[in-house]
């Protein structure tokens, strides 16, 4: 079996993530199976999630990157209702309150937000 890729991967630039503003999706593979991940910007710094509720495995956005609630204060489950803590994930309100959504680690530099690869969420080969 291939060593999984650990190297960071390209997500979007920094100016594409403005603060409370829609998120960029990007697709991995979570254990080799299809999967969605976001990434947006909150107090200044670019956090990123599974796009999958901690509830019931179901996609969380409403329409492609639109995550926020009403005040643009919590991440929301569009399904469930479920509110989720940007820069955590905890689930703050909702069927799973205390769960949290799985982080996908995010860094930004020199104008670029990268994600890094773990054991189980890989990039989609090219």
């Amino acid at each position: 079996m291939p060593e999984p890729v650990c190297l960071p991967q390209r997500v979007c630039a920094s100016d594409e993530l403005i603060e409370a503003g829609d998120a960029v999706v990007f697709d991995v593979l979570e254990f080799g199976r299809p999967a969605s991940a976001f990434v947006l910007r909150h107090q200044q710094k670019p956090v990123a999630y599974l796009n999958r509720c901690a509830h019931v495995p179901a996609e969380m956005d409403w329409q492609p990157g639109k995550f926020w609630d009403m005040e643009r204060r919590f991440i929301i489950c569009s399904v469930h209702g479920a509110l989720y803590d940007p820069p955590s994930g905890v689930c703050v309100s909702g069927p799973c309150r205390g769960k949290r959504l799985q982080t996908v680690e995010v860094e930004e530099r020199e104008g670029v937000v990268y994600w890094y690869p773990s054991t189980h969420i890989q990039p989609v080969p090219a």
